[in-house]
C-alpha cells in the first residue's frame, strides 16, 4: 500500500524543479511589490506550499490510466451517502468484546486507512492557511472543502475531459474527511505557533534604505522591459523610421526614467529606480548610463546588421570591427561576472555617477513595518464563543 503513495511523490519531488521555476517570476514580483525585498523565512514556507500542492494533486490523481481512451467505469461514479466509510469499516470484521484483538483488526481495515490518509492529506493545507495567511477557522473551512471538491472534480470528470471517462469515484466521505484534514492542521498550527518565527514580524527590523539592489531584481525588470522595448523597436523597423533602436532606446531608458524619476515599467513593478549622486535625476547622467549600455555595447552589434554596413563585413575594416566587438564583449561579461560575485557597481554606472534604489514610499514603509493586528479572539478556538 504504501507502494502506491511513493509512486506520487517521487514524482512530485522530480517535477518540483520545474514547477519552481515557473512559479519564481510571479513569486519574485509580488515579493518586491509588496514587501520590497525577498525574505528567506518567507519563500520557503511558500516554496514548500507550492511543493505540498504538488505532492497533494499527484497522489490524488496518479496513478494515470493507460490511454486517454480509458473504458467506462462498471459502477457507479458517485457515492453520495455522508460518513459511508464508517459502515464501510466494520463490515466482514467479527467483533467480539471478550477479545480485544477483534478490534485490531478494525486497524487493517482498507476503508479506515483511506479515511486517514484523506485527513491526512489536507492537515499541511490548514497549517498553511493559519499559520502563514493567518486566515479564520471558517475560511480554512470553506478553503479547505473547495480544495477537496476541485481533487473530486478533477477525478470524475477525467481531469476535465482529457480522459474519455471518470477513472475515479467522486466520493462524499472525502469532501468530509479531507474538510476535517485542514481543520485539523489549522488546529495544529495555533498549538506550535508559539515555537515558530511570526510571520506578521519578518520585516519589521528590514531597513529598505539600506538595502542593495541585486541582480536577480534588475534583471527581472528587463525581463520586462526587454519585450516592450523590442516590440517598439520592430514597429518602428517595419515602418522604415531612420535610427529606429536608438530613437527607442533614447526615449524609453533615458526620456522616460527623466520623466518618472528614474523608472522604467520594469523598475516600477518590482521597485526600483535609477537614481544620481544626489536626489536629482539628471539627463546627462542617464544619456551616459545608457548610452555606454545600449548604443555603445549593443549599438555596434546593432550597427553590424544595418543595410549601409553590409557590404563592409567582408573588408579589412568590417573584419577589425568584429574583432573589436569580440573583444569588447569577453571583456564585459567578465566584468560583469566579477561585479556581480564582489557585488560592485558596473563600469557605466560608475562613469555615470548613477545607481539603482529601492522605491519605497515613506508612507508605505512604515506601514509595512507595523505588526498585523492579532487575530481575534474566536480565531484561537474551532468554534466561536
Amino acid at each position: 500500500m504504501f507502494e502506491t503513495y511513493l509512486f506520487p511523490i517521487s514524482y512530485a519531488f522530480l517535477t518540483f524543479p520545474v514547477a519552481a521555476l515557473l512559479f519564481t517570476l510571479p513569486f519574485l514580483v509580488v515579493q518586491y511589490r509588496r514587501h520590497g525585498y525577498i525574505n528567506k523565512i518567507r519563500a520557503l514556507i511558500l516554496y514548500l506550499l507550492l511543493l505540498y500542492l504538488m505532492n497533494a494533486f499527484y497522489l490524488v490523481l496518479l496513478p494515470l490510466p493507460p490511454t486517454r481512451h480509458n473504458a467506462a467505469p462498471t459502477g457507479p461514479i458517485m457515492q453520495y451517502i455522508p460518513l459511508q466509510f464508517i459502515q464501510d469499516i466494520f463490515k466482514g470484521v467479527d467483533l467480539d468484546n471478550a477479545r480485544l484483538g477483534s478490534y485490531l483488526s478494525l486497524l487493517r481495515q482498507p476503508s479506515l486507512l483511506l479515511a486517514l490518509f484523506n485527513v491526512a492529506l489536507t492537515v499541511p493545507f490548514g497549517m498553511f492557511l493559519r499559520y502563514y495567511f493567518r486566515t479564520r477557522w471558517v475560511i480554512c473551512v470553506l478553503l479547505s472543502f473547495l480544495l477537496s471538491l476541485s481533487f473530486e472534480i478533477t477525478q470524475v470528470t477525467g481531469i476535465f475531459g482529457f480522459y474519455d471517462h471518470p477513472y475515479r469515484l467522486f466520493d462524499v466521505d472525502d469532501l468530509i474527511t479531507n474538510t476535517l484534514g485542514g481543520l485539523l492542521g489549522y488546529r495544529i498550527a495555533i498549538w506550535i505557533s508559539g515555537l515558530l518565527p511570526r510571520i506578521e514580524k519578518l520585516d519589521t527590523n528590514e531597513d529598505l534604505a539600506a538595502k542593495r539592489v541585486t541582480y536577480t531584481r534588475r534583471l527581472l525588470a528587463f525581463m520586462i522591459d526587454g519585450p516592450l522595448w523590442s516590440f517598439s523597436t520592430g514597429i518602428l523597423y517595419v515602418l522604415n523610421v531612420p535610427g529606429a533602436f536608438w530613437l527607442t532606446t533614447g526615449i524609453y531608458f533615458m526620456l522616460i526614467p527623466l520623466l518618472t524619476k528614474g523608472r522604467t515599467l520594469g523598475k516600477w513593478i518590482v521597485r526600483i529606480h535609477v537614481q544620481g549622486s544626489s536626489e536629482r535625476y539628471p539627463l546627462w547622467g542617464l544619456i551616459i548610463r545608457y548610452g555606454l549600455l545600449y548604443w555603445v555595447l549593443l549599438g555596434l552589434h546593432v550597427l553590424l546588421l544595418e543595410p549601409f554596413f553590409r557590404p563592409m563585413l567582408g573588408t579589412g575594416w568590417g573584419m577589425l570591427l568584429q574583432i573589436v566587438l569580440m573583444v569588447m564583449d569577453m571583456a564585459f561579461l567578465i566584468h560583469l561576472v566579477a561585479a556581480v560575485f564582489k557585488k560592485e557597481l558596473l563600469f557605466y554606472e560608475r562613469l555615470s555617477r548613477t545607481a539603482h534604489n529601492i522605491s519605497w514610499p515613506d508612507k508605505l514603509a512604515a506601514h509595512e513595518a507595523e505588526p498585523l493586528p492579532a487575530p481575534p479572539a474566536q480565531d484561537e478556538a474551532i468554534t466561536p464563543q
